[in-house]
């Protein structure tokens, strides 16, 4: 599935359209799908950032704020780390669902142990 991207950099006033693509269909995606379509939305982030970088950044999953938002079309995932937002979709999932898969998938990216 294709889903579109639009994206806001800190200072920019320019609306930035760019798209991922993850295989299936939303209603079978599991946590890791979503982990892995939010670290590809984080890439693009970057990407429009930096223009000229060719290597592709390793990304994380902390810090990152979202919120899952109905649209006339389905839910946008709206993304804000400190240097950009961006809104995702829309997606062909109910609202808890995809919150639901949102929050487990950055739930499982964190380290395990403490961090002091």
């Amino acid at each position: 599935m294709t889903i579109p991207v639009e994206i806001m950099l800190r200072g920019n006033d320019r609306v930035f359209t760019e798209s991922v693509v993850h295989p299936g269909e939303p209603g079978t995606w599991t946590p890791a799908d979503i982990a892995s379509i939010l670290k590809d939305i984080l890439v693009v982030i970057d990407r429009v950032q930096n223009p000229a970088k060719t290597e592709k950044p390793e990304v994380e999953l902390r810090g990152l704020s979202w919120i899952v938002h109905p649209t006339a079309d389905g839910m946008v995932i709206a993304l804000e780390i400190h240097t950009a937002s961006a809104v995702a979709g829309p997606l062909n999932l109910p609202q808890q669902r995809l919150d639901d898969l949102i929050t487990n998938a950055v739930r499982s990216a964190r380290p395990a142990g403490v961090v002091h």
